[in-house]
């Protein structure tokens, strides 16, 4: 029998959709646990689980995980709303994420949603789940990578003004980038692969007509990949090289700033309702590269509107599962 992948899943904000997606994920994962494929462990608030599975019916029996309570928080959160609470209960759950990761009982951490607004609320002014991290495990140049069926795209700059981006591109952050998600791809049993690099500008700076640092920065350091053997290629202009991704032409694309890889990914992982134009499902994978610890994540908010309704789509948070498995699986294979 192969070595089960350890995974542990954090419930988020346990005011939001977190409980009520690991409950489901949990049951459609169910098999691979008792095959022995599988080890899942969940940290957070053992009462938001317990009350989303009791509000959907959901047996004791029905799932196999180990629960980690990382309370008591001693302010009260409600479902569907902002809070402090809220806000300390997923911090707490990250941090004992790592700590089980780093104390080697788990091999990595998937990640369900928090509120930016209430981990502020709590008193822990981080951006978001790749900033925490970088901060607990000490690794300040972590890679944001999201995933969409054969859509794979890292990120050389994400959380900060649109006005800081360019001083940001700089040769030592994209060697970091391409070199964390060519090891990612090759870990997913890709052994040659193939990435696009986007441009800063429009039209990849029109040969320095809409802005010099196509060629002046990014394009010096794709030819030293290149004289390398690296399949890198580029810059391409971002209004076209994503349709070459989904194409196949490329197993992954660099882009320079958040929404310029963003938008694409999630354009084609919202499901939606025609009918009614509401969203059905959400299908993408937020992976965290770069740090000691391994970290997907589901590609979506909290969604506070529908927690507590029993709606909402696990299907994400599986596919993370899946994808932080395969990596696991490739890293073990290269060892």
């Amino acid at each position: 029998m192969s070595t089960p992948t350890r995974l542990v899943l954090t419930m988020g904000d346990p005011a939001g959709i977190g409980p009520e997606i690991i409950a489901k994920a949990a049951r459609q994962l169910r098999p691979a646990v008792e095959s022995g494929e599988l080890d899942l462990i969940v940290c957070g608030c053992a009462a938001a689980l317990q009350q989303a599975e009791d509000g959907m019916g959901l047996s004791a029996d029905s799932a196999r995980y180990r629960l980690v309570d990382v309370g008591p928080v001693d302010a009260p959160w409600r479902t569907g709303e902002v809070s402090a609470a809220g806000g300390e209960w997923a911090y707490r759950a990250v941090v004992r994420a790592v700590e089980l990761v780093q104390a080697g009982e788990a091999d990595a951490i998937v990640t369900g949603p928090l509120s930016k607004e209430a981990l502020h609320l709590a008193g822990h002014p981080f951006e978001g789940h790749t900033e925490l991290l970088a901060h607990l495990t000490g690794q300040r140049d972590a890679v944001m990578m999201l995933a969409h069926e054969n859509l794979r795209v890292s990120h050389v700059t994400t959380h900060c003004a649109l006005a800081s981006v360019p001083a940001r591109v700089t040769p030592v952050r994209l060697r970091r980038v391409f070199d964390v998600t060519l090891d990612a791809l090759r870990a997913l049993g890709i052994q040659q692969p193939r990435v696009a690099v986007c441009g800063l500008n429009p039209h990849a700076g029109e040969n320095g007509v809409l802005g010099k640092e196509d060629d002046a920065v990014i394009a010096p350091v794709i030819h030293e990949y290149q004289a390398r053997g690296e399949t890198v290629s580029g810059p391409y202009p971002g209004d076209t090289v994503f349709i070459k991704l989904r194409a196949g032409q490329f197993d992954a694309v660099v882009a320079m700033f958040h929404d310029q890889g963003h938008i694409p990914v999630k354009l084609l992982g919202f499901n939606v309702d025609p009918a009614t134009g509401k969203w059905q499902a959400i299908s993408g994978v937020n992976i965290t590269l770069g740090l000691p610890i391994l970290r997907t994540s589901v590609d979506h908010g909290t969604a506070f509107d529908i927690a507590g309704t029993g709606v909402a789509n696990a299907d994400s948070l599986v596919d993370a599962i899946h994808y932080a498995q395969n990596l696991i699986k490739g890293r073990r294979a290269q060892a």
